[in-house]
């Protein structure tokens, strides 16, 4: 079981950029709609619910994707506790939050349920529609 890194780390992070320009193309058009239909401090929960999310999900693709280049083996771990990690801060920064505060709790709270299924949807089909194999392919001919 090697630990250094390997050349090819087969780990690919293109989904960040789809889901990041996902995530702006949903928020431009529901924070403002969700200003003007339930208040502005919604709108402001709406954005900040979507940068959360969208840190969230590159910070557990860009920490998988590390521990890949080591070992596939690190993987699962990795992206455990990369979880754990992102609840204990969601979790501190909903807490920390006033009830009364310029930022509507219940709001950001939906925006980020939301916006996990919006990411998760962005990864199912870019899975769906990368080539992956079992094993490395051969490589091609004169290389």
């Amino acid at each position: 079981m090697s630990r250094m890194p390997r050349e090819d780390p087969g780990w690919d992070l293109s989904f960040l950029r789809i889901g990041t320009l996902a995530t702006l193309a949903v928020t431009a058009v529901a924070a403002p709609v969700t200003g003007l239909v339930a208040g502005w401090d919604d709108a402001v929960g709406v954005v900040v619910g979507a940068a959360v999310v969208t840190a969230f999900f590159v910070f557990s693709g860009v920490v998988i994707a590390w521990a890949g280049r080591i070992n596939d083996a690190f993987t699962l771990p990795a992206a455990l506790g990369a979880f754990f990690v992102k609840a204990l801060v969601l979790f501190a920064v909903l807490n920390a939050l006033p009830e009364d505060g310029w930022l509507d709790r219940l709001t950001l709270a939906w925006a980020v349920i939301v916006g996990a299924l919006l990411w998760s949807g962005v990864q199912l089909r870019w899975v769906w529609t990368q080539p992956l194999y079992y094993v490395p392919p051969p490589r091609p001919p004169g290389a």
